[in-house]
């Protein structure tokens, strides 16, 4: 089994920065894509962003492209989501994920393993 701790959530002013933290622990062979949902309050859990497990290749949904980064550290075990030009809309919990699969997806479905949460708030 794999564990996996979001943290470096919190409030921040619109404009802003954050950069969210994702330490997995456990059984971390097991795991190769990895990625962040989010969930805003009355909303459904979606897809944030996702990343290979080299790194190499990312996917962003398009509200966040060319505003948040996504990285991973393998030798830490960490995968981080570099936020920047924060705005109210990004409000929500964010969700870090594992999968057992190669092929980068959207759907929560081919995950295998979630935190979680950490909550982002963004003020106007």
């Amino acid at each position: 089994q794999v564990q996996l701790v979001e943290s470096g959530g919190g409030l921040v002013q619109a404009g802003g920065s954050l950069r969210l933290s994702c330490a997995a622990s456990g059984r971390t062979v097991s795991i190769y894509i990895m990625g962040w949902f989010r969930q805003a309050p009355g909303k459904e859990r979606e897809f944030v962003a996702g990343i290979s497990w080299s790194g190499g290749t990312t996917d962003y949904t398009d509200s966040v492209k060319g505003r948040f980064t996504i990285s991973r550290d393998n030798v830490k075990n960490t995968m981080y989501l570099q936020m920047n030009s924060l705005k109210p809309e990004d409000t929500a919990v964010y969700y870090c994920t594992a999968g057992r699969t190669v092929v980068l997806n959207r759907t929560p479905e081919r995950y295998n393993y979630w935190g979680q949460g950490t909550q982002v708030t963004v003020s106007s």
